[in-house]
């Protein structure tokens, strides 16, 4: 069975990718996920925030935001939380490099254009095959408007592309008005390949000491729908690589992406939830699955069920919500409301006329 697939124009020996994580902060963490069968590895990511204090002296970290509210200031880790520096980061790279056979993809988190972008160069002269720019970005000023929100990830590509050839994938949020219009503009901009979706970590409330916290929660399969739906739509339609990241916990989810156009699936919370033998688990998941559907390849199932290929394209529309909704039965309702026939309800529509 042949389980290749191209990344990023990066030939990888199946699609199943580890996504950045705690364990690629040491040379054994990254030697482990390769061990393990990962076909790609991402990098843990290098803030802005690390950069420009490490580069400029700036503090950054505790004067970003203020100008919005003082409660601000406690989102931000200190300076001496950050345990890699820049040039740690490199250093771990060109060790990653030599000792792997796997490609190793880094990672840049970040803002703004600016110096920091720079580093994107030195990631690839380091031995990086790929540079993945997570772009995590909440606008609490409610004065900024959603085209410039957009225009700071346009700008953030733009500065990258300038400065380097090699393949980038670009890590987005699915808080656009616009997702297909938006995954265009990136490509234009430079972007090779597009990341499905990043996980926005958004604090909690502490009820007892009346404070706002950090809080993450790992994945769960519940969370593929969204990246599921895009992929999907957006298969076939832009000319990068999509990748797909959340909600991967077994076979199941890595066939539903590759079969919606993913070219790569990554996964992280599976497996600081199961260990790194679980990349295995995954692997042989996919191709039982495979296997019982008489699929030889990869590439032959890859988009088969996107958008442009099902019968009934509408069923990533507006006519699939009425559907769910109008078709749903609850044990507590006696008698469920007939369900619509869309397609008669759109002719009758004097929307339609």
């Amino acid at each position: 069975m042949d389980m290749k697939t191209t990344y990023l124009g990066l030939q990888l020996k199946h699609p199943i990718v580890a996504s950045a994580s705690p364990m690629s902060r040491t040379l054994d963490g990254i030697r482990r996920l390769e061990d393990a069968g990962a076909s790609a590895i991402v990098m843990f990511s290098l803030f802005e925030e690390q950069i420009r204090y490490e580069n400029e002296a700036l503090d950054y970290l505790t004067e970003a935001g203020t100008e919005t509210f003082a409660e601000s200031l406690t989102y931000f880790p200190s300076v001496e939380e950050y345990r890699v520096g820049p040039d740690s980061y490199l250093e771990l790279i060109r060790a990653a490099s030599a000792a792997c056979d796997v490609p190793i993809i880094a990672s840049l988190n970040g803002v703004t254009k600016s110096g920091w972008t720079s580093y994107a160069r030195e990631m690839i002269d380091a031995g990086a095959k790929a540079i993945e720019l997570n772009i995590y970005y909440i606008p609490a000023d409610i004065s900024v408007s959603g085209r410039e929100v957009e225009q700071r990830y346009i700008d953030v590509v733009e500065e990258v592309r300038a400065s380097i050839k090699a393949p980038i994938a670009v890590k987005l949020s699915p808080f656009f008005s616009s997702m297909g219009e938006m995954a265009n503009r990136l490509v234009k901009a430079g972007a090779d390949g597009l990341v499905l979706f990043n996980r926005f970590y958004q604090p909690d409330f502490d009820l007892d000491e009346l404070e706002v916290v950090p809080d993450m929660e790992l994945s769960t399969a519940s969370e593929i729908r969204l990246p599921l739906l895009w992929i999907a739509v957006l298969h076939g339609r832009i000319k990068a690589s999509l990748a797909a990241t959340r909600g991967v916990q077994s076979g199941t989810e890595v066939v539903k992406y590759l079969m919606a156009g993913a070219d790569a699936v990554m996964t992280t919370s599976a497996l600081l939830r199961n260990g790194v033998s679980h990349l295995g688990t995954l692997l042989e998941g996919t191709r039982i699955w495979m296997e019982k559907r008489g699929y030889s390849s990869v590439e032959q199932m890859k988009g088969s069920m996107s958008q442009k290929k099902v019968a009934d394209p509408t069923a990533f529309e507006r006519a699939n919500y009425i559907k769910i909704l109008q078709g749903y039965k609850s044990p507590f309702i006696a008698a469920p409301m007939r369900p619509v026939d869309v397609d008669s309800f759109y002719e009758e529509s004097p929307l339609r006329r």
